[in-house]
């Protein structure tokens, strides 16, 4: 166990600055490739199977690790554990914009993605054990996941104008804002003090069991919709097996690298289905504007990320509007408002025209910008409060785990429905729509209600 000196004054607000930078570039990297893959099939000359491993690897590696990069960071110094992972970050980015063959892309992405995994969990604890829980934790959480939430937004509209220059600079910005993060981030984050009698123990077979799950399982989603179901249904149930195997070895082990009892947390788990629908929903919707614009309307990528530019409204309101509203109406119902905004947001999108104007799609663009901004910070309050120091690491490492399942469940279950047709058409596009749309109804169904009890308990 180690404890953190918690920043002050005009240092803490730098700290804050560099964990955020960080988790946009995390956001950012996500989503710019929405926009950069057709570029990117066309000059390394790849297939459709090979190039939707540039996503999947990164899917995979983020989701595979992050639990363990979580524990990692409560274990082995949330510090060590940024610094060193945001390093791997910037020269395996790099590698793939350098990268001229298909399969030394796909092994940055997926390299990229481990890295991810380790450093998003330890930026968020370095937070959540820095800050004294109550307004400044929450002010400091709040601006943290609206700058993610911007980076999200924001990387369709930055993958659109960079892929109009030249696909590589969707990975050779990010090494750029990294090379400013990582000196700054060794400079400014504050040392852990460790307790002079603590062991070191590591569950190994926990992680390696744990690991193999995540991957298994990811993958099962990611892969659903272009492989046979014998194949899905295995890995799937292989996943499943490794997992069985792990909550064995951690009733058994006497350090285990998750304890079991966190996950009886019922506000914690309503608060991770909730992740789960909100980025799922929001997700899927982004694949299925970004098609219908281009493979549709034959929009050019840059015109698209101009058209999505508005989602980025999150970036402003998330630091700002949210804030006030979790200390005027309470965490849980600022939730139960983003999540409901979101449902307007898609309903709104389901009368989907061959020839809609901008301004038909300007308001569930604005509104989902908004619901994003509303529900994206306090869901990650909500998902670490009341959880012990030392398990702030696995707390968040969860949490980015249910962001990432989240965004891989909600693209195979989109990409499932429109694969379906022999050719898009707006029918089409119409009946994907129904999957944000439930999502978000579920993700309202699952968090809103214990979110909005222990509000008004408090």
């Amino acid at each position: 166990m180690s404890t953190t000196q918690a920043p002050s004054g005009l240092r803490s607000w730098a700290v804050l600055l560099v964990l955020s930078g960080a988790i946009f570039l995390e956001g950012i990297d996500i989503s710019m490739m929405g926009v950069a893959l057709p570029s990117i099939r066309a000059e390394l000359g790849l297939s459709t199977s090979e190039l939707q491993w540039v996503v999947s690897a990164y899917v995979l590696g983020y989701g595979g690790f992050v639990l363990l990069g979580g524990r990692a960071a409560d274990l082995l110094g949330r510090r060590r554990m940024f610094v060193g992972w945001l390093a791997v970050f910037l020269v395996f980015s790099g590698l793939g914009g350098l990268a001229n063959d298909g399969w030394v892309l796909i092994l940055a992405r997926f390299v990229t993605g481990i890295a991810a995994g380790f450093m998003t969990p330890a930026g968020l604890s370095i937070i959540t054990t820095s800050y004294p829980v109550g307004k400044q934790r929450n002010q400091a959480l709040l601006v943290y996941a609206g700058i993610a939430a911007a980076g999200f937004s924001l990387g369709m509209v930055v993958g659109g104008l960079l892929t109009a220059i030249d696909w590589r600079w969707v990975f050779f910005a990010p090494v750029l804002l990294a090379a400013v993060l990582l000196p700054a981030a060794m400079f400014l984050l504050p040392k852990e003090v460790r307790a002079t009698q603590e062991k070191k123990v590591f569950d190994l077979g926990g992680a390696f069991s744990l690991t193999g799950a995540m991957m298994l399982l990811v993958a099962s989603v990611v892969r659903a919709p272009d492989v046979p179901v014998v194949q899905t249904l295995t890995t799937l149930a292989a996943g499943l097996l490794l997992l069985t195997l792990f909550v064995t070895i951690e009733r058994r082990t006497p350090v285990p690298l998750v304890r079991l009892g966190i996950l009886r947390n019922a506000g914690l788990l309503r608060a991770n289905l909730g992740a789960v629908a909100l980025v799922g929903s929001f997700v899927g919707f982004q694949f299925i504007a970004v098609l219908y614009l281009q493979e549709l309307r034959h929009w050019s990528e840059l015109e698209t990320g101009l058209a999505l530019m508005v989602l980025g409204i999150d970036a402003i309101l998330a630091p700002t509007l949210t804030p006030w509203l979790v200390n005027r109406f309470g965490n849980g119902r600022v939730v139960l408002g983003g999540f409901a905004f979101a449902i307007t947001a898609y309903a709104l999108f389901l009368p989907l025209g061959a020839d809609w104007t901008y301004l038909a799609m300007l308001p569930t663009f604005l509104l989902l910008g908004l619901a994003f901004s509303l529900a994206y910070g306090p869901l990650t309050i909500a998902a670490t409060d009341g959880v012990a120091e030392e398990e702030q690491g696995l707390a968040s490492g969860v949490l980015t785990t249910s962001f990432q399942f989240g965004s891989a469940l909600g693209l195979a279950i989109v990409a499932a429905v429109l694969a379906a047709a022999d050719e898009l058409t707006v029918e089409d596009f119409r009946t994907a729509l129904v999957v944000p749309l439930a999502a978000a109804v579920l993700g309202l169904a699952a968090s809103a209600p214990a979110l909005v009890r222990r509000t008004v308990a408090a």
